[in-house]
């Protein structure tokens, strides 16, 4: 069976994200069953086309508009984290289980995930400031992208 990272099957990933549309009042349809699916089953990001044109073969009638708007507010539930790379805003299902943050290679999309979290430290943030969420993602280059750009031509 493939595997989500952190070793969530791409079931449970899939429930975690139905689970969060039913929480939020949404309507659990074919359609957001294989939205989830499709990030569940994803190994990177997806960028709002890509996810159009996967849509789009199961459901011929589903507008690039209603695609990007379910991707925007399942962003802002936190099922979906969203990113701007070098092509554009991307996504990725969230990782439900636990808290942690990702360095991303800039030039392959390859994410990996690190449990140091800056939150944890003195920040110095103003008297009465509340934070209710947060990110932090570092950017770079893996080593193959690094070694293939340092490698002459």
């Amino acid at each position: 069976m493939a595997k989500h990272e952190h070793d969530h099957t791409i079931q449970e990933t899939v429930q975690e994200m139905v689970r969060a549309m039913s929480n939020k009042g949404w309507r659990i349809t074919d359609q957001r069953k294989s939205l989830a699916t499709l990030f569940a089953e994803a190994d990177g990001y997806l960028s709002p086309k890509d996810v159009y044109e996967s849509m789009r073969q199961k459901y011929p009638g589903v507008s690039f508009d209603t695609v990007y708007r379910n991707l925007r507010l399942l962003s802002e539930m936190g099922v979906l984290e969203q990113f701007y790379l070098n092509e554009g805003v991307k996504f990725r299902a969230r990782c439900q289980s636990h808290h942690h943050h990702h360095m991303i290679c800039i030039q392959c999309e390859k994410t990996v995930p690190f449990e140091f979290c800056p939150m944890k430290h003195a920040l110095n943030l103003p008297d009465g400031f509340q934070v209710v969420n947060h990110r932090f993602e570092i950017f770079g280059y893996c080593d193959e992208c690094a070694a293939q750009s340092a490698s002459p031509q």
